[in-house]
C-alpha cells in the first residue's frame, strides 16, 4: 500500500510510529523555575553525537496550563537543563504513570512513587534506580513544523550508571533491562543481541 500522510491513511490506526521502532525512551526529569520537579517519558529520543556527547528529544503536544508545550520543554526553557533517565522493565508501570497529562503542580516522582536523587552538574533531580541517567545542559530548542512540535538538544555534562548494569567494563543493555517504545500501546524489552565487525 501507499499513502500520502497529509491526505490521511486507510488504516484504523496511524502506522508511522510503529514503523520507526523500536525507539529508546528518554524519561526526562526537569525542575521548574519555581523549584518543582517534573518527570515525563518521551519516545522521540536518541543520542546524536559523541564528542561532546549530545542527545535530543522531541515534544509533540501541549497542555492547557503550559500554552504551546508541556512541562518538560517549559521548564527547560526557564532553566536550561534537564536529565535523561533510561527506563528498565521493572520501572515500566511507574514510567507509564508519569506519562499522564497531570497539572503542572503535580510532582510525578511523588505521584508515581519514584525515588529521586540530586544531579551533580545541574539543578534537577534524577531517577535514583534508573539503569543510567544523563545530566544535560540545553544547547538549543528547535521549533519543528506542525503545532506544538519542539526538538530539544542537550550536551551531556554528567553520567550516572547503576553498578549492576556494568559487565566487564561495558554498559550491559540486557542487565539494565531497558525497554523501548514501539507503536500503538506496545513496548519491548531488549532480548537477543548480536555483534558485527564494521568493514573499516
Amino acid at each position: 500500500m501507499f499513502y500520502i500522510p497529509s491526505e490521511g491513511h486507510p488504516l484504523p490506526h496511524n502506522p508511522f510510529n510503529a514503523m520507526v521502532a523500536p525507539r529508546p525512551i528518554g524519561w526526562i526529569s526537569t525542575r521548574g523555575a519555581d523549584g518543582k520537579d517534573n518527570l515525563a517519558p518521551y519516545s522521540f529520543f536518541n543520542a546524536v553525537a559523541y564528542v561532546p556527547p549530545q542527545v535530543m528529544f522531541a515534544s509533540t503536544s501541549a497542555k492547557a496550563d503550559r500554552g504551546d508545550t508541556k512541562d518538560s520543554v517549559a521548564n527547560i526553557r526557564d532553566t536550561g537543563v534537564f536529565c535523561v533517565n533510561l527506563v528498565s522493565y521493572e520501572m515500566r508501570d511507574a514510567m507509564n504513570q508519569s506519562a499522564g497529562l497531570w497539572p503542572r503542580d503535580v510532582d510525578e516522582f511523588s505521584h508515581a512513587q519514584i525515588g529521586r536523587s540530586a544531579c551533580q552538574t545541574i539543578a534537577a533531580a534524577r531517577v535514583t534506580h534508573a539503569p543510567a541517567s544523563l545530566e544535560c545542559k540545553m544547547i538549543q530548542i528547535i521549533t519543528l513544523k506542525g503545532e506544538h512540535n519542539f526538538a530539544v538538544f542537550g550536551e551531556v555534562t554528567g553520567v550516572h550508571i547503576r553498578p549492576d548494569c556494568l559487565n566487564d567494563g561495558r554498559f550491559d543493555i540486557t542487565r539494565a533491562g531497558l525497554i523501548s517504545r514501539l507503536g500503538y500501546q506496545d513496548y519491548a524489552q531488549i532480548g537477543e543481541i548480536f555483534s558485527m565487525t564494521r568493514p573499516d
